[in-house]
C-alpha cells in the first residue's frame, strides 16, 4: 500500500499551484484540471489529498469529476483513443469507428487493453466537424476516418 500511496505524490509544482488557488473563485475545477494533467487521471487518493488541501468534502469533489465527462477517475490507457461523436461525426460512422476500435482492440469504451497501451472512449465533440469522422489519439487528430484505417493507427503507436 506504500507503493500506491509513492506513485501519486504531488509534485512541488502541484503542490504550489494549489495553494496559489486555494482561496480563490472556482478553485475546484482548476485544481482537478491540474491533477489530472500530473497523472493523467484523478486517482482516489489524489482526490482525497485534495479534499484536505482545499478542505472540500469529498463528496463534492466526486460530484465534480464525476459532472464533467473530461475528467477520469480510473487510469487510462498509455494511449487514451477519443471518438468524436458530435453530430456530424456520428452521421458520417462514429459509431462505426467506436465498433471497429472494439474488435481491433479487443476492449470496450472505457476500459484499457490488457498490455495497458490503449484505452478509448466517445466524446461529444473536438470541433472538426469538416473532417468528420474524426479520432483523436494524444494530441493527434485524425480525420475523415474509416473502419478500415482504424488497424493502421494503432499499429503507429505499438
Amino acid at each position: 500500500m506504500a507503493e500506491q500511496k509513492e506513485k501519486f505524490t504531488f509534485s512541488d509544482e502541484l503542490v504550489s499551484y494549489i495553494k496559489e488557488w486555494k482561496q480563490k473563485r472556482g478553485n475546484l475545477i482548476m485544481v482537478l484540471h491540474r491533477v489530472q494533467q500530473e497523472f493523467r487521471y484523478v486517482p482516489k487518493e489524489a482526490a482525497e489529498r485534495v479534499a484536505e488541501m482545499l478542505d472540500v468534502p469529498l463528496a463534492k469533489i466526486y460530484g465534480v469529476l464525476t459532472f464533467y465527462h473530461y475528467f477520469k477517475i480510473k487510469e487510462p490507457g498509455e494511449y487514451n483513443i477519443q471518438v468524436c461523436m458530435g453530430t456530424a461525426c456520428y452521421l458520417k460512422g462514429g459509431d462505426g469507428l467506436v465498433e471497429e476500435l472494439e474488435n481491433v482492440l479487443g476492449v470496450s469504451e472505457q476500459e484499457v487493453t490488457e498490455d495497458g497501451r490503449f484505452s478509448f472512449e466517445s466524446v461529444r465533440c473536438v470541433g472538426c466537424c469538416g473532417l468528420a469522422p474524426v479520432l483523436v489519439v494524444g494530441e493527434e487528430v485524425y480525420g475523415k476516418v474509416t473502419k478500415d484505417q482504424i488497424p493502421g493507427i494503432i499499429a503507429k503507436y505499438q
